[in-house]
């Protein structure tokens, strides 16, 4: 098992091949898909022929970057993935952060656990100099995570969707965190000490 990090209570691993049935079930959930595509379940053909191949190739092409999947270090319980990748635009030290988790995981704090330390990694490891997120105005659960994790609203923006999804019309918002601001915390709490 190749471990991407640690958290008190989660380890974010690498997927497998053998991890099929656990995205298979988190994306059976319709709550789980509300957001995503209007409540539909993602069909096993397409989670084995493209979602965990796609997963699989973020290893080969950008080390320390990709999709992981959560456990519950007191369980051994897949709880879902967060993802850490570059965004493909024109800024190679820009990442997208996101995550899914099983209904049973939420509300728990293990969304925020996940992305602080999937955040403080990239700007420590790797390099990042800016981290975004993004998500529907209404999915109000989502943006308190990230506001949580750090991240700043940025701007309410409006793109098609192939499927119609409750609240869309309301548009999509992006937050964003440099890491000028990931440093700063850690340079007041230094300064207010001497």
């Amino acid at each position: 098992m190749q471990v991407f990090l640690e958290t008190e209570r989660l380890v974010l691993r690498r997927f497998g091949k053998d991890d099929v049935d656990n995205l298979v079930e988190l994306d059976s959930d319709p709550e789980v898909m509300r957001i995503i595509n209007g409540g539909r379940s993602t069909p096993r053909q397409e989670i084995e022929s493209d979602v965990l191949p796609r997963f699989l190739d973020y290893y080969e092409r950008f080390v320390g970057y990709g999709f992981w999947a959560a456990i519950e270090r007191s369980t051994g319980r897949f709880v879902g993935w967060f993802h850490f990748r570059p965004t493909g635009a024109a800024h190679p030290d820009e990442v997208e952060l996101g995550y899914r988790l099983r209904r049973s995981a939420w509300g728990q704090g293990y969304a925020t656990e996940g992305s602080r330390a999937s955040i403080d990694k990239g700007f420590a490891e790797f390099g990042v100099q800016r981290v975004v997120a993004f998500t529907m105005v209404v999915n109000v659960a989502s943006r308190r995570v990230m506001e949580k994790a750090g991240l700043r609203f940025v701007r309410t923006f409006h793109q098609p969707w192939p499927d119609y999804i409750a609240g869309e019309e309301e548009g999509d918002v992006e937050y964003a965190l440099l890491r000028s601001e990931w440093d700063q915390p850690a340079a007041e709490e230094v300064g207010a000490r001497t």
